[in-house]
């Protein structure tokens, strides 16, 4: 799922209206911000196996520390208790967390059973397989990334033309790559993937952005 974290991302502002969309964000594509490092460390592996599922080409060989269910806990953990440290709010910090929680439970939906339990198990893992669904794939996460912005705009407004134009241009943006991961040719390296992967820092600065030019609706 790629649109979909987002959407949760986008989502969970009604619910923190005074937290950062690019705070909210992070937290909700925090481990896919972990993966392309990890990638690139040699920590984890992918292959590019065109087929392996119907909407993506990927072959999630290893991913443990990024993607196992302990694994996880434990980032949504750490992740809750640094913004407690860094803001004192202990309702933003357990949403936060939940969030990153979040991501999992959506792989869940859409993975073949590839997501690891444990950190070294090789054995336990788990998938629902929507991935080897194509349209409903897309609907599934399609509605996810439109329900939050829809609720994203249910609590926010522009305070100036940048905060209209910022964030439709994300949500073209959003849209665009959507496609071309689904209809594009597969990537052309496992390098590439991690490479292209950290691209999505530019999202969660992007998010920040939109976020200092709007407000919150009274």
């Amino acid at each position: 799922m790629f649109i979909g974290h987002y959407g949760v991302g986008f989502g969970a502002k009604k619910f923190a209206k005074n937290t950062s969309l690019g705070t909210l964000f992070f937290a909700s594509q925090f481990i896919d911000l972990l993966w392309p490092i990890f990638l690139i460390l040699g920590l984890e592996k992918v292959a590019i196996d065109p087929g392996n599922t119907i909407v993506t080409p990927f072959n999630f060989i290893y991913y443990p520390f990024s993607h196992s269910l302990i694994g996880v806990l434990v980032w949504a953990l750490l992740f809750g208790l640094v913004y407690y440290f860094l803001k004192k709010d202990i309702k933003v910090s357990i949403l936060l967390a939940v969030l990153v929680i979040s991501h999992w439970i959506l792989d869940l939906i859409t993975h073949r059973p590839d997501l690891p339990l444990m950190i070294g198990s090789e054995t336990n893992f788990v998938g629902l397989g929507l991935w080897n669904l194509f349209a409903e794939s897309v609907i599934v996460e399609s509605l996810i990334f439109l329900g939050g912005i829809y609720l994203f705009l249910k609590v926010t407004k522009s305070k100036n033309k940048t905060g209209t134009y910022s964030l439709w241009g994300l949500i073209i943006f959003f849209t665009l790559i959507y496609i071309m991961n689904l209809l594009g040719p597969p990537p052309d390296s496992v390098d590439a993937i991690g490479y292209v992967g950290l691209s999505q820092w530019l999202l969660i600065a992007w998010a920040y952005w939109i976020d200092r030019n709007r407000i919150v609706k009274e």
